[in-house]
């Protein structure tokens, strides 16, 4: 069997920047354990997959896959995906049905590079000490979700830089998304993101982390857009912007590789 490719740098405007992800459209679903080990085998922080939709609801069918597990949400790699459908198929959006994060679209923006729709994570303040010990330094504030979206609140930029954690010991402590954050020097935000439960140990760009920080700094900063900045080894910028109960996140992307997956 062969199956359509695209690597895809997404929240990127060059090779070798944002965050990678492998998108694969599909005539039909395969079964589980192939999906699982194809992700394996790509080796991505996700692969997409698309069936196209036959519910009415959306064009397409999404489903994520890290290299250990299918997950509930990504943000960059239904970018990727988006593009690779506009850039394949034309038009100017591109809408999406998943299973746990309902319908997500992609759409072209005027002045280039696109803008993502994901539902709008909102957070508590909570006190989480476990994870703070194996953050390695002590934020101002911890807010969570019960999803597993957990915002660590520190002072500022240098703090999020420097940050070392004990990756085994957060993988222990579940799939947990754990989004550092504090105001930044060139951005308004600037972020880091560790995902060890989930097989990843720190994310390059992560838009469903911006799900929640989107929330969380418009209500600081009283406004509703700012820029942010992940300062990941690969880095990434995000524009983001809240309206109603959808964030928005505009960026580019990059086709780095297209070509055949064989089975």
């Amino acid at each position: 069997m062969t199956l359509p490719y695209w690597h895809v740098d997404a929240f990127a405007d060059r090779p070798f920047t944002g965050n990678q992800a492998a998108v694969m459209p599909l005539e039909q679903w395969l079964s589980d354990d192939v999906l699982l080990a194809i992700g394996e085998e790509n080796n991505f922080a996700e692969t997409a997959f698309v069936v196209p939709d036959t519910t009415g609801q959306a064009d397409w069918e999404l489903r994520w896959f890290t290299p250990a597990c299918e997950i509930r949400l990504c943000g960059h790699a239904t970018l990727a995906s988006g593009h690779v459908l506009l850039e394949r198929d034309g038009g100017e959006r591109v809408t999406f049905r998943t299973r746990k994060a309902g319908v997500l679209e992609v759409r072209r923006l005027a002045q280039g590079g696109y803008e993502l729709a994901l539902p709008v994570i909102p957070t508590e303040r909570q006190e989480w000490p476990e994870a703070v010990a194996l953050l390695g330094a002590t934020p101002l504030e911890i807010w969570r979700h019960p999803d597993g979206y957990d915002v660590f609140l520190f002072e500022n930029e240098d703090q999020i830089r420097a940050l070392a954690p004990e990756f085994r010991g957060l993988g222990l402590l579940g799939d947990h998304t754990i989004i550092c954050t504090a105001p930044g020097r060139e951005f308004d935000v600037v972020s880091r993101v560790f995902v060890p439960g989930a097989g990843i140990d720190e994310d390059p760009v992560t838009g469903a982390a911006h799900a929640v920080l989107t929330p969380f700094w418009t209500s600081r900063l009283d406004r509703p857009s700012f820029t942010a900045h992940q300062a990941s080894a690969r880095g990434g910028n995000i524009a983001c912007r809240l309206d109603g109960d959808k964030v928005w996140l505009g960026g580019e992307c990059v086709t780095v590789v297209e070509g055949t997956f064989r089975l």
